[in-house]
């Protein structure tokens, strides 16, 4: 049976998230296909009604999926840019806090959650899946954290599980925006399992007739349909031993010179699309998330989300630059592909700036991400290289 979440009301805003009962399992369904499953302001504050009534009730089980051909392709950026346009920086902020705060709500969960990774996986899709016990991925799975590419950075909790991947692969995935299958997703620790798009109903049926909390129980039963694919011959991952020679230095510049000594060597058609990928990003946008993803690596969940947090507010006001707005203009409005980043160059973008991005905001309508006392369960990361 398909039904409202919890305090929804009827009307067409409702219709974004839907939920569907079985025994003591709820699948919740991103329900905006035309919009890639994006999240707007609406569907997380649905989900956050529903994780906080099923911790409650007798439900025991949560299956998160999307509809139509993507899981969900990011957070609804073009009605959030419209919205900071109409009513201001303290809209984004609160979208940035309901989101955070979901995602801190997954990543501490009692009861377990499968994620079926379906088709598209970016962005704010990644923050509602790969923070929940069980993330399933797919022959047809496509995941990326293209935000640098946005004039933002990795957020919804990325600083924290990038830096848990193998060596530097975060620090890749997270600067050049790297778009990983299926199997690369288990390979490096994001997924938990593989399935493939053909045996996905079956076990979705499965599921739906679990009547346990028990991991171990619903690991199991996500294992008869789960099988260990093999990595492409041009996957990323077979190219570990560059990524983390390059990607371990300091410096945004450094890690672009060490892998144009690396091209000088020899030609390699990923190493050349890597250096293609940093330098058409937001020069503002690379140096933060490096340093974010450094910071995340020895911080809990909730530190990085409060941490990126501010960052979150600092680029929604606009503060240290406007390459948000410039982004996603070029990107996901005008679509001319074509961003005209301030400051333009790596260089001119000074540590002073970087830091500040961490800082608090002295503004009287701000404050720090409020996040409750929960007991976390750890995220089950485990690389299968």
């Amino acid at each position: 049976m398909v039904s409202l979440p919890p305090g929804s009301t009827a009307g067409a805003d409702s219709n974004q998230l839907l939920v569907e009962a079985n025994g003591s399992t709820r699948t919740l369904i991103l329900n905006r296909p035309k919009q890639l499953n994006a999240l707007s302001s609406t569907m997380i504050k649905e989900l956050l009604r529903c994780f906080a009534a099923y911790e409650r009730d007798g439900v025991k089980l949560l299956i998160v999926k999307g509809k139509g051909r993507a899981f969900c392709a990011r957070g609804d950026v073009t009605s959030c840019i419209q919205s900071i346009h109409n009513e201001g920086w303290k809209w984004g902020a609160d979208f940035f806090r309901n989101q955070y705060s979901l995602d801190y709500i997954i990543a501490t969960y009692i009861k377990p959650q499968v994620s079926l990774l379906t088709g598209i996986v970016m962005g704010g899709g990644a923050g509602v899946s790969l923070h929940g016990r069980f993330r399933v991925a797919t022959d047809k799975t496509i995941f990326a954290m293209p935000e640098t590419s946005l004039g933002l950075f990795p957020d919804v909790g990325a600083s924290y599980f990038l830096s848990r991947l193998p060596g530097f692969y975060g620090e890749y995935v997270a600067l050049a925006g790297a778009r990983l299958d299926g199997a690369e997703m288990l390979a490096c620790g994001l997924a938990t399992h593989f399935v493939h798009s053909n045996r996905l109903a079956l076990l979705e049926e499965s599921l739906k007739k679990v009547n346990t909390s028990n991991n171990f129980a619903v690991c199991a039963i996500i294992d008869e349909f789960a099988q260990q694919p093999s990595l492409k011959e041009s996957s990323s991952l077979n190219r570990l031993e560059i990524i983390n020679k390059c990607f371990s230095k300091n410096t945004v510049e450094e890690i672009i010179y060490s892998l144009d000594q690396v091209a000088s060597n020899f030609a390699d058609e990923w190493i050349a699309a890597t250096i293609q990928s940093l330098k058409k990003a937001s020069p503002t946008s690379l140096k933060i998330s490096l340093r974010s993803i450094r910071k995340g690596r020895t911080q809990t969940i909730g530190e990085c989300l409060r941490r990126e947090y501010r960052m979150a507010c600092h680029v929604v006001r606009g503060d240290f630059s406007r390459d948000f707005f410039e982004g996603s203009r070029a990107i996901l409005i005008d679509k001319d592909q074509n961003p005209m980043w301030m400051p333009p160059t790596l260089e001119q973008v000074h540590d002073k700036e970087v830091e500040q991005h961490f800082s608090r905001i002295d503004d009287p309508q701000w404050e720090d991400l409020d996040l409750p006392t929960r007991r976390s369960h750890g995220r089950n990361t485990e690389s299968k290289l």
